[in-house]
């Protein structure tokens, strides 16, 4: 038996990069997952025919996760289609790199609503129909440790998760709902990719600082998140998995 047979699974921000890879592989896994996109419809649904074609369940579900609307929308359609959720992945992101005088007010409530309101509003329809044993898995990131120049934003976006994440393990505890975060270094995705960013000099200084010497691929974080996931983290809450080749 897999390990996530007769799961549910919720995974934000689903449509590509480090979404589509968690979605694929907790469906792999045995899990049924409900892929939320934002816009990307034919990316979510070209996750949906990946999950299907492999023998697996899955359904796609739009949404903005920074709209309390949408939000539980997202969770009553994983509860119309499979009658329970155990998983919620808080993965939906946006990120911006800006120096302190080009910050905008735009831009700062842009991130942190989908960054930070985003996982708050899912993470609060969802508890509702989570039980003993439930998993919230939240996506941080390895910015909080290297504080690079220029994430002022999306930095602080991310350590309101890791604080979060340490409530909501406390919060949830009682009713044996485990709250984790994992927490990655640069990931080859699609817009890394197309912002030219994997093959910039920062990402170049990055493999220099990372012990195991390489860029992340989505498949590297997903492995974590079915771990996490899973019942073999039982013990596991209010943790922030590092995920970056041993960077800090």
């Amino acid at each position: 038996m897999s390990r996530l047979t007769g799961k549910v699974a919720v995974v934000t921000g689903a449509s590509k990069g480090i979404g589509a890879a968690i979605a694929q592989s907790l469906a792999a896994e045995g899990a049924a997952v409900v892929v939320n996109y934002a816009s990307g419809k034919a990316g979510a649904d070209a996750v949906v025919a990946a999950i299907t074609g492999a023998g697996g369940k899955a359904v796609a579900v739009g949404g903005d996760v920074s709209k309390a609307a949408d939000a539980q929308g997202l969770i009553d359609a994983a509860i119309t289609h499979y009658g329970r959720l155990d998983v919620v992945v808080n993965n939906s992101g946006v990120y911006e790199f800006a120096p302190l005088e080009a910050i905008t007010e735009e831009s700062f409530h842009r991130m942190f609503n989908i960054n930070v309101l985003g996982t708050l509003l899912v993470t609060q329809a969802a508890s509702k129909h989570l039980g003993e044993g439930a998993s919230i898995i939240n996506l941080g990131s390895v910015v909080t440790r290297i504080t690079p120049p220029a994430s002022a934003v999306y930095s602080g976006t991310k350590g309101a998760i890791d604080a979060i994440t340490g409530v909501l393990a406390r919060e949830l505890g009682p009713r044996k709902i485990r709250v984790n975060s994992i927490n990655p270094g640069m990931v080859v995705t699609e817009g890394v990719q197309s912002a030219g960013i994997h093959e910039s000099d920062f990402a170049t200084a990055t493999v220099a600082q990372t012990p195991l010497g390489r860029l992340g691929q989505p498949g590297d974080i997903a492995a974590v998140a079915v771990f996490l996931a899973s019942d073999e983290s039982g013990w596991l809450t209010g943790e922030t998995l590092l995920a970056g080749g041993g960077l800090r």
